[in-house]
């Protein structure tokens, strides 16, 4: 996985890089296609949002890609909810591709491979006589 970080008002530095390469490193174990991930890091400078830290990312996979955005008093926190973020994405999308997965073999009237592949036979799957 190639990480690539650009920083608005922000320093990139060596120890902000390691925190978010073990941060996204649990979204590569969950799906080890995962090209690049683009990280972005902006220091907010308006009077309202006064020292506001936002962190933007785009997920890049074979076939699609995955955004999200965070903001919090500091980077370390919006890190932790940026990637909490891609997370619920990635999961999403895996549990989409399953159960398209499930429809079609439904509909082929096919023996479902994931279904009864590891389950032994129980009481109530044997007939009585």
């Amino acid at each position: 996985m190639e990480l690539t970080f650009t920083g608005r008002g922000v320093t990139v530095d060596d120890e902000l890089k390691e925190t978010a390469r073990h941060k996204l490193a649990r979204l590569e174990r969950m799906d080890p296609r995962v090209i690049r991930i683009d990280l972005e890091f902006i220091s907010e400078s308006h009077p309202t949002l006064d020292g506001t830290k936002r962190v933007e990312a785009a997920m890049h996979t074979p076939r699609k890609s995955f955004r999200a955005h965070a903001e919090a008093e500091d980077v370390q926190t919006a890190l932790d909810r940026l990637t909490d973020r891609l997370e619920r994405q990635l999961r999403d999308h895996h549990g989409k591709r399953r159960s398209r997965l499930f429809r079609r073999f439904r509909r082929s009237g096919k023996k479902n491979p994931l279904d009864s592949a590891s389950r032994t036979p129980g009481p109530a799957d044997t007939a009585e006589e």
